[in-house]
């Protein structure tokens, strides 16, 4: 189990990496050139850039306190906050009659990972 929950928690981080990057990188109007990021149209560019902080910091967060065993508590706590996040992003999708299966599936992953590292 040790081992299948480190595998999701990379997988997990390097997603949340990859659109956190995307979110702080590029501007608002280059975003929504991307059909799939329709709905930044929701949102300001600082509060575009503040998601890409939260999704950056949880995917550290996965990863850094229990690779480093500093406050591995860390890792539940950034999980919990990833399936959060998530939770709001399925909101925003459904609102906007958008898919929202790809969020719905790393909140619930993040969640499992919180889970798994209670027990």
């Amino acid at each position: 189990m040790h081992i299948v929950l480190w595998i999701v928690q990379g997988i997990v981080a390097l997603a949340f990496v990859g659109a956190a990057l995307s979110k702080l990188t590029q501007p608002r109007s280059q975003l929504l050139e991307n059909k799939w990021m329709a709905w930044a149209n929701d949102f300001t560019e600082g509060q575009i850039k503040l998601i890409g902080l939260a999704e950056l910091a949880g995917a550290a967060g996965l990863i850094l306190p229990m690779a480093l065993g500093i406050m591995p508590d860390l890792t539940r706590a950034a999980a919990g906050g990833l399936g959060l996040l998530m939770a709001g992003a399925v909101v925003t999708h459904v609102k906007r009659r958008e898919p929202a299966a790809p969020p719905a599936l790393l909140g619930l992953l993040a969640i499992a990972i919180a889970i798994g590292r209670s027990i």
